[in-house]
């Protein structure tokens, strides 16, 4: 079995900390025919939550 590369290991560690100041949002949006609730979903920048929840 093949011993991983030190440097794939490195780009993964600033990979993972880059993917802490993402997060997933989920909106729920009422329809004006049925009545019935979609979700939109997005992934959005932890300080650009709030301004997607805000938007329509």
């Amino acid at each position: 079995m093949a011993k991983a590369a030190k440097t794939a290991q490195k780009k993964d560690l600033k990979a993972s900390a880059d993917a802490k100041n993402w997060t997933k949002v989920i909106r729920a949006v009422r329809s004006p025919k049925s009545g019935a609730y979609t979700f939109k979903e997005n992934i959005v920048h932890k300080d650009k939550g709030a301004d997607f929840l805000k938007s329509k």
